[in-house]
């Protein structure tokens, strides 16, 4: 909803678009870097408690933001909105894992990835009617019946037993501070290039460290003692990628559409929901292959899809239908949807049931490191062009799409040469 609307803040509230972006970018900077320490407190003091903590904060900046009159405002409102979210993204993978048998987990990732797909594709249509009738702040203000209705139904969560060890405070300061220098780096490179530089270099040597410390901790907060699965390994790489492609794609799009095809926000609203309507559409079937086509095999043909979808909508000249730009946008979608059901299957069992807080931890983390790393490299993108920058987003987002491609074609040789299946 908030990506459809980017434009309209930034005019509402008189600032430029390298500005709004951190409306998102504030977000999923938050998210990111709290998610592995809302992961490992869920294990100590329940997941049902952690999540009524994150609805309860979700709620709270959701008003606040609808509220806010500046955007400084709104971007602390954000901030406060991202920890809630936080708490509750990072329980999904661990509550699938223990709710569905293994036989039926594919199809209960294919469900939530339908589920998540659907309402991605009912948020730019809400978003672009609010923004025709309505003020944008609005959009926060429609959250709050979803956000009651969660609250009634949060006590069929499954009661997950928790483990007897403590937090950890630490390293999950240490992994905050990492993961924030890193895209705070990335987002300021081209407008403060040193500074940005010395972000990335300190996050580096901080990664070191934090990886050196938990390697010698039984539950470490970062649970480093799971990347030396291969399966795990290739699973976080090619999420990494593909999720920044995705969000890279989607941060632009709304400027491109806008200000290079001349469209109106509702219409933008529309073709961007066939992304996310490919996506649902093609969950369900991904979930019954994933049981028997190699996941490498459909991961490289999503990065596919999604890479010639977002290189197409640069390359098609501005009288271009509508309908054409919309299949485009239900391309990327489709190879989207084709990628994420199977990955998110071969990330989940690759470790065992007993680390599925841990590995539910890393899944949010590098789906939403992805997201925020695209979204930075947009930001600037725009930074160092106003005029350029929703195209060099673009860009962004099929570069990072022909990156998840080439990693998955380097997991299915590695399976190939190693006699695994990919499965």
């Amino acid at each position: 909803m908030v990506n459809v609307a980017l434009p309209t803040i930034a005019q509402s509230l008189q600032v430029e678009a390298a500005t709004v972006i951190w409306v998102v970018n504030a977000y999923g900077l938050t998210v990111v870097i709290t998610l592995l320490p809302f992961a490992s407190m869920a294990e100590r003091i329940g997941f049902k408690r952690v999540f009524a903590a994150g609805l309860t904060g979700f709620s709270i900046g959701a008003v606040a933001s609808a509220l806010a009159p500046t955007i400084e405002t709104l971007i602390m409102a954000r901030i406060v909105q991202g920890l809630g979210a936080a708490a509750i993204m990072c329980l999904f993978g661990g509550l699938m894992r223990h709710v569905y048998p293994a036989r039926l987990l594919g199809r209960g990732i294919a469900l939530n990835a339908m589920s998540v797909a659907v309402n991605a594709v009912i948020g730019p249509t809400i978003s672009s009617t609010i923004l025709s009738f309505s003020d944008w702040r609005w959009m926060f203000v429609s959250l709050m019946p979803l956000v009651l209705i969660t609250a009634v139904i949060m006590r069929h969560l499954p009661s997950i037993p928790v483990v007897d060890s403590r937090f950890d405070f630490k390293a999950a300061l240490l992994s905050a501070v990492t993961i924030g220098l890193f895209i705070v780096g990335l987002d300021y490179l081209v407008a403060y290039p040193l500074p940005a530089i010395l972000c990335i270099a300190i996050s580096v040597v901080l990664a070191i460290w934090m990886v050196r410390m938990s390697a010698m901790q039984t539950r470490p907060l970062v649970p480093v003692d799971l990347l030396r699965i291969d399966a795990l390994r290739s699973a976080l790489a090619a999420s990494v990628s593909s999720f920044a492609a995705q969000m890279a794609t989607f941060v632009s799009l709304p400027f491109y559409l806008q200000t290079v095809y001349g469209h109106d926000p509702l219409t933008v609203g529309w073709l961007m929901a066939s992304w996310p309507l490919g996506a649902a559409i093609m969950a369900i079937v991904a979930g019954r292959l994933s049981d028997r086509v190699p996941v490498a095999v459909m991961c490289a043909i999503g990065a596919g899809a999604m890479a010639t979808a977002t290189l197409l909508i640069v390359a098609m000249p501005i009288s271009i239908p509508i309908p054409w730009l919309m299949a485009m946008m239900l391309l990327g979608g489709l190879g989207f949807g084709f990628f994420q059901t199977p990955n998110n299957r071969a990330l989940l069992t690759s470790a065992p049931r007993t680390r599925a807080g841990a590995v539910g931890g890393l899944q949010a983390v590098t789906r939403v490191f992805g997201q925020t790393t695209g979204a930075a490299l947009v930001a600037s993108a725009f930074a160092a062009s106003q005029t350029s920058g929703a195209m060099f987003g673009l860009l962004v987002g099929s570069f990072f799409a022909v990156l998840a491609l080439l990693v998955n074609i380097r997991r299915y040789l590695q399976d190939r040469s190693s006699g695994a299946d990919g499965m």
